[in-house]
């Protein structure tokens, strides 16, 4: 004879009370298909059968107590050939059946029992990549087994490190802190000079849309509730290295002029490739350009990192058919995206900026 208990149902949970019973004594029953329901003080949870078999006795009635490995069914070993009664379907499939299966509700914890951890171990899979489709959001044997074959098809896991590792941390802290929303738009830049600077006009634009629009040149301490206007523009340029993204700093871009931004440009640039730029460099950004259109993509959602509370997004440089003196004409236009952290900054703050920015840009050079 084999028993199977009450498996941990996570959280620290010691003990569970029994609702109701899916089967009977003498039934058949095969791996994954729920056998009793029971409800604890977070939930009412369906346990699965670990295994297939002929259900020889049951523990406790409904409403009982079941302390958390104390047994709940006993099964009957040697073959399975008795013509009792079936409960679900018999045959090689392991998956439980249709009307029965329910995936995890929203924040529910998966629950995994020891065997199947045990296989996921030994076919190399990480539980975290694993949908669990089972009864109540167990993980049954058939999801890892799937999840096996679809990474049988990729390469081996790759441990992030450095830009990227750094990247990953950034990104992540900004998306469970930050209330992104965004506003489009494009600038007509037809009337640009032949080789005009595009990052530079992208520089200086910006310096004019933070004087018209001062809220987006700031930060917010999320934790104090505070927030800091900055009168200095000290403006992050988001580099592509290969390796992963890197934000170095273009101070006081206000102030200076052409040369002098182009000269502090391609000095950050080498510097972000030789990867040999100084830590100070990287920090105390007061607002944030991604010049994307370099390599591709029109408009963007951006990723505002704190505690600035915005990032300009600059698209790739198309021809497009505009209004331009009353009349349409195909025109040279520059794709804008504005993210913003709608805690701090209001839509008619963004959208002001924005104005600003592409009249700016608009300029004759």
């Amino acid at each position: 004879m084999r028993q199977f208990v009450l498996p941990d149902l996570g959280e620290g949970l010691e003990e569970a009370e029994i609702v109701s019973w899916y089967v009977n004594e003498g039934d058949h029953v095969v791996t994954d298909q729920p056998l009793v329901s029971v409800e604890t003080d977070k939930a009412v949870v369906e346990v699965p059968s670990p295994s297939s078999g002929r259900i020889l006795r049951l523990f406790g009635a409904k409403g009982d107590v079941v302390k958390v490995g104390a047994p709940l069914v006993e099964f009957a070993e040697g073959p399975e050939q008795d013509t009792g009664t079936i409960v679900g379907e018999l045959g090689t499939s392991e998956q439980p059946p249709a009307a029965t299966t329910s995936r995890p509700a929203a924040g529910q914890k998966v629950q995994v029992f020891p065997a199947v951890r045990a296989l996921a171990r030994k076919l190399d899979v990480d539980l975290e990549l694993v949908e669990a489709t089972g009864p109540g959001g167990f993980m049954t044997r058939a999801d890892v087994e799937r999840a096996a074959k679809g990474l049988s098809h990729t390469g081996p896991a790759e441990l992030l490190r450095g830009l990227r590792r750094a990247m990953a941390q950034r990104m992540t802290a900004a998306h469970a802190e930050i209330v992104p929303a965004s506003v489009t738009d494009e600038a007509d830049i037809d009337d640009w000079r032949t080789g005009e600077d595009v990052t530079i006009r992208l520089v200086r634009a910006i310096a004019v849309a933070c004087k018209a629009e001062p809220s987006l040149n700031a930060w917010y301490n999320s934790g104090a509730g505070e927030r800091r206007l900055i009168d200095r523009i000290d403006l992050g340029i988001a580099v592509d290295t290969g390796g992963g993204l890197i934000v170095p700093v273009l101070r006081n871009v206000a102030e200076r002029d052409v040369s002098d931004l182009r000269t502090g440009l391609d000095r950050m640039r080498a510097d972000a490739v030789a990867r040999s730029i100084p830590p100070g460099e990287l920090r105390g950004a007061t607002i944030t350009l991604s010049n994307f259109g370099m390599i591709g993509g029109r408009f963007a959602s951006l990723i505002v990192v704190p505690p600035q509370v915005a990032i300009i997004g600059a698209g790739r440089i198309t021809q497009g058919v505009v209004a331009y003196r009353g009349q349409p004409a195909v025109r040279r236009v520059l794709p804008l995206s504005l993210t913003f952290d709608h805690r701090v900054v209001t839509g008619g703050e963004a959208a002001r900026f924005l104005v600003a920015l592409k009249s700016d840009l608009e300029q004759f050079s």
